[in-house]
């Protein structure tokens, strides 16, 4: 069986068998016996089910590393094919079966022919979709137990033409934060407001401040942003004022500077017109992604090697900027690196089903342009 096949074979056993993050036991076993069969060395429960496999030719003090995720998505697959998820409940609707198996074939390839002076680091991620699994790589040690010069990730995109790539130098991704406000109030009866506080009058004068606050508190020329309410709660009912409304939403963004004023803008408001209408409220913020930034040198190496793999008229090096998240971004703050999207299929044609769907499947056509991608970044990055 040809690496085409195999490439295949393998996408199709691992979504099939989908499992939640931090809970990837057999695919992680999967994809470490495969490296074990190429020949390479392998060290498991990285940050919990995560794998490094490492590949070493030459002399060079040089190395790479290359990401994969390997998590599913708590949705019902709707598909009726033959490798349809076995998983009640779990199903691979974000490609991450896609990506793991185009990195064990690169891995194969590589170990195969050698044409490289240096080291590879084969990363298979656990938990992408919470924001858990990088930092917790990280944290057991990804950069510190070994010397990654750099590090590169790959995600398929629908509505973008199969096999086609993009990404860009800088932000290619934003950062995803949520916030949680509670505006506390006594309530009362509807009949008469005046005996209390209304935190619902307070609550909407929130929302409608919060909207100023990238247009007035943020440059219209590099710090692009959105926030979203997205929730709007109270505990009380047709004839109770309440006495909490809880206001929750999203927050997006490029850069740090504006992540951090959009903390202490939200704040800023909430605390103002709590204030002006003597109610108390309580407010939490957190941050599930970093921005995805692309560092200029390593953007130009992806560019390159897809160019090599697809043409040039199939590569977009300066696409513009996604409001969609990724935790690659925890791992661009270690080591510089590149992010680049494939296209897993536009129109109404094969791939373009969208990310997160229960209808959607991972694009088979594109699998070897993607391990080849892999294969052709290592072979210039370390070129002999």
């Amino acid at each position: 069986m040809n690496i085409e096949q195999k490439v295949i074979e393998w996408r199709h056993h691992i979504h099939q068998h989908p499992e939640f993050g931090t809970q990837e036991h057999e695919t992680a076993a999967f994809v470490a016996s495969k490296l074990e069969e190429f020949g390479i060395e392998v060290h498991t429960g990285i940050g919990g089910t995560g794998v490094v496999g490492i590949l070493k030719c030459g002399d060079s003090d040089r190395s790479i590393g290359l990401r994969a995720d390997m998590d599913a998505l708590h949705i019902h697959e709707e598909n009726t094919f033959d490798y349809a998820s076995v998983n009640e409940g779990a199903m691979h609707a974000c490609g991450h079966d896609g990506h793991t198996a185009m990195l064990l074939a690169a891995a194969h390839e590589l170990a195969q022919t050698k044409n490289f002076d240096g080291t590879v680091y084969f990363i298979f991620q656990p938990d992408e979709e919470r924001g858990t699994g990088a930092k917790a790589m990280i944290a057991d040690g990804l950069f510190t137990r070994w010397k990654i010069d750099g590090v590169y990730a790959m995600h398929n995109l629908p509505g973008i033409e199969a096999g086609h790539f993009v990404t860009r130098p800088h932000s290619v991704m934003a950062s995803e934060s949520s916030f949680e406000i509670e505006v506390l109030a006594t309530g009362g009866h509807a009949a008469m407001p005046h005996m209390g506080t209304d935190p619902i009058v307070v609550g909407a004068q929130i929302v409608t401040a919060i909207q100023t606050i990238v247009s007035r508190n943020l440059s219209a020329i590099d710090e692009t942003a959105v926030i979203s309410v997205t929730e709007f709660a109270t505990n009380g009912t047709v004839n109770v004022i309440p006495t909490k409304v809880t206001i929750t939403g999203d927050t997006r963004s490029f850069t740090d500077i504006a992540l951090n004023k959009i903390e202490k803008a939200l704040e800023r408001v909430v605390a103002g017109q709590c204030m002006s209408a003597g109610v108390d409220y309580t407010y939490k913020f957190n941050n599930s992604f970093l921005s995805t930034i692309n560092t200029p040198a390593e953007t130009a190496y992806a560019v390159r090697a897809a160019e090599t793999v697809v043409g040039e008229d199939k590569v977009n090096g300066s696409c513009q900027p996604f409001t969609i998240s990724e935790d690659f971004s925890f791992m661009l703050r270690e080591a510089p690196g590149c992010y680049i999207l494939v296209g897993n299929g536009a129109g109404c044609g094969c791939g373009s089903v969208a990310l997160h769907k229960p209808t959607y499947d991972f694009n088979d056509n594109i699998l070897v342009s993607g391990l080849r991608y892999w294969q052709t970044l290592v072979e210039q990055c370390l070129a002999k």
